[in-house]
Order: structure tokens, then C-alpha cells, then sequence
């Protein structure tokens, strides 16, 4: 596996499901990002603070400490303890800010050490695929209380309903070619 290709492609992803997140955020009143479902489930906002503690845990000195600091307090991210939406994307962009700084330090020469999460051994794709799998789990979360919250003025994040052919049309009517598919992203091209 080269491992440049490897980081290039994963640090796409990650964009990919920050994006989804924020792009939920952005459609919704302040308010609204602090409303659980019921009293059992968790809001935008907390689902935000445990991220945002998982990520400064897991990625924090990712190449020399367990990605589990003991200075985590795991059970107080599911506190609701964020009082602002400026503090709620102050959380969201530090946890991500750790995250991609963790993956700039990889390079060639670290690529195959270990990596130990609760002093389980992992190789780097094995830590990083695992977080990659926990941040869209708990992105997909906040889409779908996003979309709840929202209703019928819901903007889509991937391809409307009933555009799907649309879509793919525009997509088959381009040569075939290299490329990720969050590479549009920014072009609000969507999967």
C-alpha cells in the first residue's frame, strides 16, 4: 500500500463527513442544535462534544500516546454542557483541527508502527479506518436529527429524490477518469 495515496484518499473522506455535518448545521436555527428526540437520545450538540472528545483523545500525540488519554472524560460528552452554537463550532472544528494535523505527522517513515487504542495494538489504516467508521456513524446521526428537525424544508446532502437519473447522466456523459468521488465537493456535486 502506498502510503501517500492512502492519506490522500482518507483525509478526502474525513472532509467529506465534516462537510455533511456542517452543512446539517448550517441549515438549522441555533436552538434547534440542542434538542434531543427524548430524554434517551442525544442532540446535535452533545453528539458534537463527544466527537469533538473522541477526536482530541484519539488524535492527540496519535503517533506516541493510547489513543484513550486518561485526562478523556468520556461520560461527561454525553453532558449537555454547550450553551452556544459559537461554542458548538468552536468544539466541532478543534476535534477535526486535531484529527488532520495527526494525519499531516504521517509519512513514509512511521507509516508501519503501531498504533494502540486501550492498549489494543492497530496499524495506522486500522486506527484510522476505525475513527473514519465511528465519525460517519455519529455524522450520519446528526444528518438524520438534522433532516427531522428540518422537515420539509430540508436542503438534500447527496442526489434528490427523483433526480438519481439526472445524475447519472451528467456522470456517464464524462469520460472515464481518475479521481475521488468528494473531489466535486466543493462544487456542491453531490453522491
Amino acid at each position: 500500500m502506498n502510503p501517500d495515496i492512502y492519506l490522500e484518499g482518507i483525509q478526502k473522506q474525513f472532509r467529506y463527513y465534516k462537510s455533511l455535518g456542517e452543512k446539517t448545521i448550517n441549515q438549522l436555527p441555533e436552538e434547534k442544535l440542542f434538542w434531543p428526540y427524548n430524554e434517551d437520545n442525544n442532540s446535535i450538540a452533545i453528539l458534537i462534544k463527544h466527537l469533538w472528545g473522541n477526536m482530541k483523545s484519539r488524535w492527540t500525540n496519535f503517533l506516541t500516546t493510547d489513543g484513550e488519554k486518561d485526562w478523556r472524560e468520556r461520560d461527561a460528552e454525553f453532558e449537555s454542557t454547550i450553551e452556544t452554537k459559537e461554542e458548538l463550532l468552536l468544539k466541532w472544528n478543534e476535534g477535526w483541527q486535531c484529527l488532520f494535523d495527526a494525519l499531516e505527522s504521517i509519512d513514509n517513515d512511521n507509516f508501519n508502527q503501531p498504533i494502540y487504542i486501550r492498549n489494543i495494538e492497530h496499524s495506522i489504516t486500522e486506527a484510522v479506518n476505525r475513527q473514519l467508521a465511528h465519525y460517519a456513524y455519529h455524522v450520519g446521526q446528526i444528518v438524520l436529527l438534522g433532516k427531522m428537525i428540518a422537515g420539509s424544508d430540508w436542503k438534500s446532502l447527496s442526489i434528490p429524490r427523483g433526480e438519481s437519473s439526472e445524475y447519472n447522466k451528467k456522470r456517464f456523459d464524462t469520460p472515464k477518469h481518475k479521481a475521488h468521488y468528494t473531489d466535486k465537493l466543493m462544487d456542491n456535486d453531490t453522491e
